[in-house]
């Protein structure tokens, strides 16, 4: 078991995490505790590795998504299939602080290193068990994927145009909401045991943390019966609010959230006779006549280019964004005043860019150490602290174990 070493710019230095997850809400929670300063000891499968090595584009056969996803990890190859593997699986869990496992509920009491096991080897251990429908329960042993859970939560359901299909993402929302949730429900166990002594069972279904952000749906049905419905870019609780494209082809996005920004924004475009009907003082009133309103906001729009729309919204201080692609958030200026890219020589690629940790501490603010290794890249640093000597691991590596 480790012990938390004095704070020296990691808040979580010293904490052991076992990442056996993949594919990709529990490996991206283990990533985000690694940003500060765990000990992340990614587990993988001896071929082929995590999935996500090969998912996506690639540079050179090398997967770029790993790149970001692995970073602050080491690579250790594990047969968990093989009596050998479970054994050595079995130590490095005695001596962890978190296991991170994505496993269909029962694989690894089949493999003989389930909770029972391990809380014996290790009651201070935390076990988060991510799937896509939790432990229990009719669905529990489907298989789940973010899709799915983007789809049952509601999500798709209220995502598209009024007259067009349900719209899932073009990217793994659900799993992303899932990585962050099950990093806070791991932080709260760790602090639990802080008070108890003794780790727990963290059951993270990836159907249930996209409902919950998600708001009023459920308790609207509840005591109104009202669904929410399809509305595009706009909104049901105010207008307007939508994309707007500009002279020059580029497109801007409007948020009228508040009121007084609604205020200004229709002075701003020359419409002050529209935010004096007495309609335009409730935000859900200003929504049924979003026709009306976006007409107004689009037609000015419309015939400026995009810089002069954003310098004119801003002089007004209304609320206005541009729609960025991945190439203007690297030239950004915001991005790049809080380091929300971060540089960093990788191994196999030279140079590479990506995003850094998500928020900022004052004191230990996090940092992005190394890019996702190689395969295996740490096998033998890792299992030589368990006893395991070169010929040793020549020999598990011959049983496939390794």
């Amino acid at each position: 078991m480790t012990t938390p070493d004095t704070v020296t710019g990691d808040a979580l230095a010293g904490l052991r995490v076992l990442d056996v997850a993949t594919l990709f809400a529990g490996p991206l929670a283990a990533t985000l505790l690694g940003d500060h300063g765990a000990d992340v000891i990614k587990i993988e499968h001896p071929r082929g590795g995590d999935p996500s090595r090969t998912h996506g584009v690639q540079r050179d056969g090398v997967g770029l998504w790993w790149k970001m996803l692995g970073r602050n990890k080491k690579s250790v190859t594990l047969n968990l299939s093989t009596s050998e593997g479970q054994e050595l699986f079995r130590s490095l869990a005695a001596d962890a602080d978190v296991v991170i496992e994505n496993f269909r509920p029962g694989t690894l009491e089949r493999w003989g290193i389930g909770w029972d096991v391990l809380s014996e080897l290790n009651p201070r251990l935390v076990l988060a068990r991510v799937t896509g429908f939790g432990q229990f329960g009719p669905y529990s042993n489907r298989p789940g994927f973010g899709t799915l859970a983007e789809a049952m939560s509601g999500f798709a359901a209220i995502t598209g145009e009024p007259d067009g299909p349900p719209t899932l993402p073009p990217f793994g929302l659900a799993d992303g909401v899932a990585a962050l949730t099950t990093a806070f429900g791991i932080m709260t166990a760790l602090r639990a045991r802080d008070t108890t002594g003794r780790g727990q069972v963290l059951d993270m279904a990836i159907i249930e943390p996209l409902l919950t952000l998600l708001g009023p749906q459920i308790i609207g049905y509840d005591q109104l019966g009202v669904l929410q419905q399809r509305t595009g870019n706009r909104s049901g609780n105010n207008a307007p609010r939508n994309t707007y494209r500009c002279a020059d082809g580029q497109w801007v996005a409007v948020s009228t959230s508040a009121q007084s920004i609604a205020e200004r924004v229709l002075h701003l475009v020359g419409r002050p006779d529209l935010a004096a009907q007495p309609w335009f003082a409730s935000g859900r009133q200003r929504a049924e006549h979003a026709d009306e309103l976006d007409d107004a906001v689009g037609e000015w729009i419309g015939r400026r280019n995009r810089d002069e729309v954003i310098e004119e919204f801003e002089k007004a201080q209304a609320a206005v964004a541009p729609i960025y692609t991945a190439a203007d958030v690297l030239e950004d200026p915001q991005f790049r005043a809080l380091g929300s890219i971060v540089r960093i020589e990788d191994d196999e690629l030279g140079p590479i860019r990506f995003q850094n940790v998500p928020f900022r501490l004052s004191e230990t603010p996090g940092r992005v150490r190394t890019s996702g290794p190689p395969l295996g890249r740490h096998t033998a640093e890792v299992l030589a602290r368990y006893g395991v000597d070169e010929a040793r691991l020549e020999q598990l590596r011959a049983a496939g174990a390794v």
